[in-house]
């Protein structure tokens, strides 16, 4: 008898725990039954416990309130559990993934009533950019860093020239993938000296994140209508690599020649858009219609083409252009960029 209760009790430890040793103390008629029982029990927890933990190599498909609601309920059928957390609509459409913690997809429509389908921004994200801005500033490099940064820029774009020649699509796409570094870097290092420093930045970590954003979107709506070959994916990534390392490293000895970096590379980036605007108008690029993240993301309007898309993104870098070597020129003051107001939403 008291073997009996000393196995009980291991395997109580082992499932979920009912009942301790102790009650089964002084039990002789109902030794058998409750041993039975227990066993039930155990398989029953295993069971439930070995379904919610699902191989770490397969999906997560099921939301949280999935899991625990089949836990509860092992014997109702999956159609009954989905229906019931929202998960399938009529004819077991997927309607939504909901959260035990509560978060749920927000439906948002445009002004005229239509579902937004880009999640990657929203509406009021969007804007109409000013391609009237003034395209042949340039800021003359006169000091040393200023020469340095000048000529660092020309290096980088001769073997882009070997490399691209006139296939501006697929050098709009390398082009993006550079330009949308300084700003995530920059905005990363502000946000770490804020918060070591215990001190506003100014703005100018939003600011410059919005920069590596709209960079981003430049790349995303390019790489609609330019689809790059493998070995341009390898130099992207490649390139990206090198040039990342060696723009944080610049951003930590001297944010004034990092900026003026960026400044320049910006003056370039017009160039080049310039030139491909001129090979839509010869006939030698194809002025397909604009794609829709595009539309959506400028604001254009119905009917758009490729043209219309190269001239706001010439317009934004126009924009980054200033934005940078405004932020040199504060340096070169001597100054932190804090004491000037961040010029946040400036494309």
């Amino acid at each position: 008898m008291m073997m009996i209760g000393r196995n009980c009790g291991r395997l109580a430890v082992a499932g979920q725990r009912l009942f301790t040793t102790a009650a089964l103390r002084g039990v002789s008629s109902r030794a058998a039954q409750l041993n039975s029982q227990l066993l039930a029990g155990l398989v029953r927890s295993t069971m439930t416990v070995s379904w919610a933990r699902a191989p770490a190599n397969r999906l997560r498909n099921e939301s949280t309130l999935a899991l625990v609601d089949r836990a509860n309920h092992p014997h109702r059928p999956d159609e009954k559990v989905a229906e019931e957390a929202g998960l399938a609509g009529a004819g077991g459409e997927e309607k939504g993934i909901v959260s035990y913690w509560g978060i749920s997809p927000v439906k948002v429509t445009k002004e005229d009533g239509t579902e937004w389908k880009w999640n990657s921004f929203r509406p009021w994200e969007t804007y109409k950019a000013d391609p009237s801005i003034d395209l042949k500033k340039h800021h003359a490099p006169l000091t040393f860093l200023d020469k340095l940064a000048y000529w660092t820029v020309k290096a980088i774009r001769y073997p882009t020239d070997i490399f691209f020649q006139r296939r501006y699509g697929c050098r709009a796409m390398m082009l993006e993938t550079v330009a949308a570094v300084p700003g995530m870097v920059g905005g990363m290092l502000l946000h770490c000296k804020s918060l070591h420093r215990f001190g506003h930045s100014g703005g100018w970590i939003k600011a410059l994140l919005e920069e590596a954003e709209n960079e981003r979107m430049h790349l995303m709506s390019f790489m609609e209508v330019s689809k790059p070959r493998w070995y341009e994916r390898a130099l992207v990534f490649a390139v990206q690599g090198v040039f990342f390392n060696a723009y944080f490293l610049g951003y930590m000895i001297s944010p004034k020649f990092a900026h003026c970096v960026v400044g320049y590379l910006e003056e370039e980036a017009i160039h080049s858009y310039t030139e491909f605007l001129k090979e839509i108008d010869n006939g030698n690029i194809e002025n397909v219609p604009a794609p829709a993240i595009a539309i959506d993301y400028w604001r254009l309007p119905p009917g758009s083409t490729l043209r219309d898309v190269v001239m706001v993104v010439r317009a934004d870098e126009a924009h980054h252009r200033d934005v940078n070597h405004f932020a040199s020129d504060i340096h070169y003051q001597g100054r932190v960029l804090k004491v000037a107001p961040a010029p946040i939403g400036y494309h």
